[in-house]
């Protein structure tokens, strides 16, 4: 059996062979895992009746509804500006300082919505800190920064590193020879960019958008201080004003209507074709391209979203900490926080990856209908606001899985059901620049399909592995709702001890924890990032053999 397309209906091929088993049935569990909160919804909006009509398509929901397009519209196409100039300038030029910014325009995503959007309006609302510099030069008064303005600004501060991250990873696993025969033919950088680099990147850039798209469709916190009414703030709302919970479901089932509809436009965009090498070889890291004189221009353009994403929002959250202090505020102890947010999103980041893995392969290995099933399961329960997926899992744990109620476990399932697509969509987009004949090979060799997988293609897909993985280690260090519901008694995250200083007004105590939850997403983040920067000569060497059988 070799790691040949599927592209028949079902799970036959087209010589008539099938997947392994063991992918099937683990994709399997993965995503019926990943549908539990659509499961929960169904049985939660029965009670509504003949009555879900007038829910649904009432004006009041169609007005929400365009709010809700127009805010994924804006955020994503904004993000996807940012984050590929940035990618690929921290990746594929020689600017000064490239380790530095590669690290710190990852960090944003660390940041809770609604301490950003604090901090936002802290800085630059008509009577923030950027006015009252501004007041000596003469303007009297800043444009207004609620409403779909600010909460775009937020949540492209916030979501941008979601397509860096996957374009990061694809533009390390890309040939670098497409790129050197263009500069051959006479092609300059920006015509090389244009013509050959973009095309290859467009898996990356989807993958990455729809992660845009599905946690602009999910925030609550920036939207609602920014006073920006969304179909999720919609829904909380009704979640935290009544007992009945029917009308917050029927509306959370509209959201996943809305996430299926976003996940068939990506899977259009994405395409069908073949982005990997077309022979199979060593993989070996190209040389930057020298910009010369312009070093300093493209670190100074990478630097302006570190600057207003990173920089800015530290600088009022150390501010906070410091007024606080002088006023005899005192901290919280947070050591143990944070040791329970590492602990927890390094296990996080580790069984979401693992269980993405087999999803990916299926979904780029065997192509069918049931394998795109599989792959557009798991990403509704990012479309989903953390409490709708929180509360259908302790409905899971109380009628079904009742040894996991109250227990660590249960929080890991919720993160890895709430952040599955963030590794999916790496793994994805770096598996398809990965030669099937490499693996074919590597089975030629006598391995078995568990050694085909663990030996040949983990390592080459693992810088999408480690963006992966760090895209769901910083969302869990940040994740809210499923933590306060989830969590067993006494267990205290940095999120919750910010959620908490937030809701009693201490100031102090909310940037102390916000700082030193950048402070410890930070460590493991610039290890995973950096990780990508060095040669993969380790990597070349070991494939020899196969490259020899392959050839």
């Amino acid at each position: 059996m070799t790691f040949s397309g599927v592209i028949s209906t079902g799970w036959r091929s087209t010589d008539g062979k099938r997947p392994p088993t063991f992918l099937v049935a683990s994709s399997a569990i993965v995503a019926l895992a990943a549908l539990i909160p659509v499961g929960y919804l169904l049985i939660r909006s029965i009670g509504a009746g003949s009555d879900w009509f007038d829910i649904v398509f009432r004006a009041n929901t169609a007005a929400v509804f365009g709010r809700t397009f127009m805010l994924i519209l804006l955020v994503t196409i904004i993000s996807i500006m940012v984050a590929v100039p940035v990618a690929w300038l921290t990746v594929k030029s020689n600017i000064p300082l490239r380790r530095v910014l590669s690290v710190a325009s990852v960090l944003p995503l660390v940041m809770p919505s609604f301490v950003m959007a604090t901090t936002v309006i802290e800085m630059y609302s008509p009577k923030g800190v950027l006015q009252g510099w501004l007041s000596g030069l003469g303007v009297n008064r800043l444009p207004d920064i609620y409403g779909l303005g600010g909460a775009t600004f937020v949540l492209v501060l916030m979501t941008y590193p979601y397509v860096l991250l996957t374009v990061r990873g694809a533009l390390r696993r890309m040939d670098p020879a497409l790129e050197e025969a263009a500069r051959a033919m006479g092609y300059g950088p920006m015509h090389t960019f244009r013509a050959v680099t973009l095309p290859m990147l467009r898996p990356a850039i989807t993958g990455g958008s729809l992660l845009v798209a599905l946690y602009t469709l999910s925030d609550f916190g920036g939207v609602t201080l920014l006073r920006y009414q969304t179909f999720t703030s919609t829904i909380m709302i009704q979640y935290q004003s009544s007992i009945d919970r029917t009308l917050a479901a029927v509306l959370s089932l509209v959201l996943v209507v809305i996430a299926v509809l976003l996940l068939l436009g990506e899977g259009f965009t994405r395409g069908s074709g073949a982005y990997h090498r077309s022979t199979v070889g060593a993989v070996r890291t190209g040389r930057r391209f020298d910009l010369g004189n312009w070093r300093w221009a493209g670190a100074a353009a990478v630097s302006v979203p570190v600057l207003i994403g990173l920089i800015i929002p530290v600088g009022v959250l150390v501010h906070w900490l410091v007024r606080g202090l002088l006023n005899d505020q005192q901290l919280l102890p947070l050591l143990i926080p944070a040791r329970n947010s590492l602990y927890v999103s390094l296990l996080a980041a580790f069984v979401t990856v693992m269980a993405a893995l087999p999803v990916a392969i299926l979904a780029v290995r065997f192509r069918s209908r049931m394998s795109r099933f599989f792959e557009r399961s798991v990403y509704i329960g990012f479309g989903l606001p953390g409490v709708v997926v929180a509360l259908s899992l302790v409905f899971f744990g109380i009628n079904v899985a009742r040894p996991l109620y109250q227990s660590i476990w249960l929080l890991l399932f919720a993160y890895a059901v709430l952040f599955l697509p963030a590794s999916v969509g790496a793994l994805r987009s770096s598996l398809l620049q990965v030669n099937p004949r490499v693996e074919e090979a590597a089975q030629g060799l006598g391995r078995s399909q568990w050694g085909v997988i663990f030996s040949v293609t983990v390592p080459l897909v693992m810088p999408g592995a480690l963006a992966g993985g760090a895209m769901v280690f910083l969302l869990t260090m940040k994740e809210l709702p499923a933590t306060l519901i989830l969590s067993p008694i006494g267990y205290r995250t940095l999120s919750s001890s910010i959620w908490s200083a937030a809701s009693e007004a201490f100031f102090a105590k909310t940037a102390g924890a916000a700082l030193l939850l950048v402070l410890v997403a930070g460590v493991p983040t610039a290890y995973l990032t950096l990780r990508g920067h060095g040669d993969k000569v380790g990597d070349s060497d070991r494939l020899m053999k196969i490259d020899e059988v392959a050839r």
